[in-house]
C-alpha cells in the first residue's frame, strides 16, 4: 500500500536519539489551563510547586501503565485485521467492519521515580499495642500491656513514606483525641527509618521529638530541653514542619508556630508519633484537609524569598553590555528566525529599530538596523510546518524528502512520530465527518493551535502534487483508509520493541475502538491539534541539525538550562525548590 512514505527507506532507529520536543516549554506562556490534580491528595501549600507536578505526572503514567496493560490482558501485538474473525466485538460495527486489536505493554515498575508523600501511619512499621485506625489515620494504645511492652519506655510509629526533601518544605498535624489531659504521654517528631520504635521519638539517635507530658523537645538524647510550646494535650493540634533549606524544623499547638526546635537535619525521615500509657488516641493530617496553622503563609514568605534573591541579580553579569531589554529582544528576535518566522522576525526587527528611533536622544547618532537575512532554508522549514499545523502530514514528508533528504532516514524516532500523526490525522478526519455538531473545516487551520504566529510563505507556490488526502468526504471510506493505514503502520515497526514505542502504537490504535472518539474524554487528547506541533517542533529540530545548525534557539536553550539548574538545586531541599518556572511567569503583569 502506498502510505505517502515510500520515497525512502524506514530511518533505522540506531541512528540518532529520541528529540525532546523543546518549544513545548514555552506552552505556559500561551496555554495553560493548570496542572491535573492526579495523586490523592495535594497539601495546599505545595500546590503548584515542581515536586506535586512531577509526583502526579509519575502517578498518572503509572496508573495509565497498569490500565493500558490491564485492558490488554497480556496479549502480544497482532495486528490490526479487517477480516471479521472477531465479530462480536463491538469496536467499528456501526460502519460493518470489526477488526481486532491486541496489545502488549511493558511491566509497571514497582518504585516510583518520584518520592512519594506520606499519607498515612504504617501497621508493619510500629511498636507493641499500637492500632491503626481510620483508614491509617488514627493511632490508639489498646488498653493493657503485656510484660514484653512493659519493659518498654513507649510505643511509637512511622508514617508510610519519609518527608521528601524536594517538596522543600514539609508540614504535618497530629491531633489528641484522649479523654484526660493531665496525663498525656503522647510525642510527636520524626525519626530515620533504622530508628527503634520501643521508645518515645527525640529518646534515639537520629530522632526528634516534642513530648507532651513534660513540654520538652528531644533530640537523640534523654536529656530534653524547655520548649515555647510547653506541655500539651487533648484537644491540643500539634504541628510539626521541617524546613529542608535551612535543616530546621519547628512546631505549632493549635495553629501557633513556635521557635526553631531543631536545626542540622539530616537524611530521609518519617513523620513518627509515640505514646507512654494505654489509651491515647492520635489523628493525624497529612494535607488531606486544611491545616490548623497557616503553612501556606509560610511557604508564601519562603518563596518571596527566592524571587528577591532572583531579582537583586544584576542583568549585566549574565550578558554585558546588553541592557535586559536588548537581550530580552534578542533573544526572541533569534527565536523567530531559528524556527523559520521570516516575515513575522522582520516585522519585530523593524518595530525595534523604531523604537530605538524614538527614544533617540541626538539626532546626529546612527541607529544601527537589524538584518534580517532572507533565508530560503527558512521557508522551506516553514513550508513544511505549515503543512504539519494544517494536518497535511504526506505533503510534509514529500517535503522534506525534497528539501532535506536523509533527514528522515536519520531520525527514527521523527519519522515514527510522523507516522503515527498521520494515522491520527485520518481518525481524525472520520470522527469529523461523523460528528454533525462539530464545526467544518472554516479555511483557518491555527484556530485550535495555540502558537498563533504567521506562517510564512512568501510567495512560494505549490508545485508539489495534493496527494488527495482530502479528496475523500465519506467517513467509512476515511476509515477504512484508516485501518489499512494501521494495518501498514503496525507492519513496518512489528520488529521495534522499545516500550515507549509499543505504548504509543497502543494509544493510536486505541483512537479505533469508538464511533466518534473526539467526544470520548479519554482518547479525544491524542486528536487535538496541538499535537501537530509537537510533531512539527521534533522534525523542526531534526532539520536544523542535519544542517550543522542548534536544534535549539538560545531562548530554549535558557529556558533549559534554567530549568536543569532548578532541578539541581531541588535534589536537597534547595532554595529551587520554591521556584518554578511557571510561577515566574505568573508574577509577570498581564496587559490585559
Amino acid at each position: 500500500m502506498n502510505n505517502g512514505f515510500s520515497d525512502g527507506a524506514i530511518p533505522s532507529q540506531t541512528h540518532v536519539p529520541h528529540l525532546p520536543l523543546y518549544s513545548r516549554a514555552f506552552e505556559p506562556f500561551i496555554h495553560n489551563e493548570g496542572h491535573k490534580k492526579d495523586v490523592s491528595f495535594t497539601p495546599s501549600y505545595l500546590d503548584g510547586s515542581d515536586y506535586i507536578r512531577k509526583l502526579q505526572e509519575a502517578r498518572k503514567a503509572k496508573l495509565a501503565q497498569k490500565e493500558v496493560q490491564h485492558q490488554a490482558g497480556g496479549g502480544l501485538p497482532a495486528g490490526i485485521t479487517t477480516t471479521g474473525a472477531l465479530a462480536n466485538k463491538p469496536a467499528a460495527s456501526h460502519l460493518g467492519m470489526t477488526y481486532d486489536l491486541i496489545e502488549r505493554t511493558p511491566p509497571v515498575e514497582d518504585e516510583m521515580t518520584v518520592p512519594p508523600l506520606p499519607t498515612k501511619w504504617n501497621k508493619d512499621d510500629k511498636q507493641g499495642s499500637l492500632e491503626v485506625l481510620a483508614d491509617g489515620l488514627e493511632v490508639k494504645y489498646a488498653s493493657g500491656r503485656n510484660a514484653r511492652e512493659q519493659e518498654h519506655e513507649a510505643c511509637a510509629i512511622r508514617a508510610d513514606h519519609p518527608m521528601p526533601w524536594q517538596a522543600g518544605l514539609y508540614y504535618f498535624e497530629v491531633t489528641l483525641l484522649s479523654r484526660r489531659r493531665d496525663e498525656t504521654t503522647v510525642c510527636i517528631g520524626f525519626s530515620a527509618k533504622n530508628v527503634p520504635l520501643a521508645r518515645p521519638p527525640g529518646w534515639e539517635p537520629d530522632s526528634w521529638g516534642y513530648h507532651g507530658d513534660d513540654g520538652d523537645i528531644y533530640s537523640g538524647d534523654k536529656i530534653g530541653k524547655p520548649y515555647e510550646g510547653k506541655n500539651f494535650g487533648p484537644p491540643d493540634v500539634i504541628g510539626c514542619g521541617v524546613n529542608f533549606r535551612t535543616r530546621e524544623a519547628f512546631f505549632t499547638k493549635n495553629g501557633r508556630q513556635f521557635k526553631t526546635a531543631f536545626r542540622d537535619i539530616k537524611g530521609d525521615l518519617y513523620p513518627t508519633v509515640g505514646m507512654k500509657k494505654p489509651g491515647e488516641h492520635v489523628r493525624v493530617n497529612f494535607g488531606q484537609t486544611n491545616f490548623m496553622f497557616q503553612i501556606d503563609n509560610l511557604v508564601k514568605k519562603e518563596r518571596e524569598k527566592m524571587m528577591e534573591a532572583i531579582n537583586r541579580t544584576r542583568q549585566r553579569l549574565v550578558s554585558p553590555p546588553k541592557s535586559e531589554t536588548e537581550l530580552i529582544q534578542q533573544l526572541v528576535l533569534q527565536f523567530l528566525q531559528h524556527d523559520g518566522y521570516v516575515e513575522t522576525a522582520r516585522a519585530f526587527a523593524e518595530e525595534i529599530h523604531a523604537e530605538k528611533r524614538d527614544l533617540q536622544i541626538d539626532e546626529r547618532t546612527a541607529i544601527p538596523g537589524i538584518n534580517i537575512k532572507d533565508d530560503e532554508d527558512a521557508h522551506h522549514r516553514q513550508r513544511i510546518r505549515r503543512a504539519i499545523l494544517e494536518g497535511d502530514i504526506e505533503k510534509a514528508v514529500k517535503y522534506t524528502y525534497t528539501y532535506y533528504p536523509g533527514v528522515l532516514e536519520e531520525n527514527y524516532d521523527v519519522y515514527f512520530k510522523l507516522r503515527c500523526r498521520t494515522f491520527i490525522e485520518m481518525v481524525r478526519k472520520s470522527a469529523e465527518i461523523s460528528n454533525s455538531g462539530t464545526k467544518r473545516s472554516n479555511g483557518h487551520p491555527y484556530d485550535d493551535i495555540p502558537n498563533k504566529m504567521d506562517v510564512d510563505e512568501n510567495g512560494f507556490s505549490d508545485q508539489m502534487e495534493e496527494d488527495g488526502l482530502d479528496s475523500q468526504t465519506d467517513q467509512e471510506n476515511w476509515l477504512v483508509k484508516a485501518v489499512q493505514y494501521g494495518q501498514s503502520l503496525q507492519e513496518d515497526f512489528r520488529d521495534d520493541s522499545r516500550p515507549e514505542t509499543t505504548k504509543t502504537l497502543n494509544e493510536v490504535f486505541s483512537l479505533l475502538a469508538y464511533p466518534n472518539p473526539l467526544e470520548v474524554k479519554e482518547v479525544a487528547p491524542l486528536l487535538d491539534r496541538k499535537g501537530r506541533v509537537a510533531v512539527a517542533e521534533e522534525l523542526n529540530s531534526a532539520i536544523l541539525s542535519s544542517l550543522g545548525k542548534s536544534s535549539r534557539s538560545a531562548l530554549e536553550n535558557l529556558y533549559g538550562q534554567t530549568s536543569v539548574l532548578l532541578d539541581y538545586l531541588r535534589e536537597d531541599g534547595g532554595p529551587g525548590s520554591f521556584i518554578t518556572i511557571q510561577s515566574v511567569i505568573d508574577s509577570i503583569p498581564q496587559p490585559f
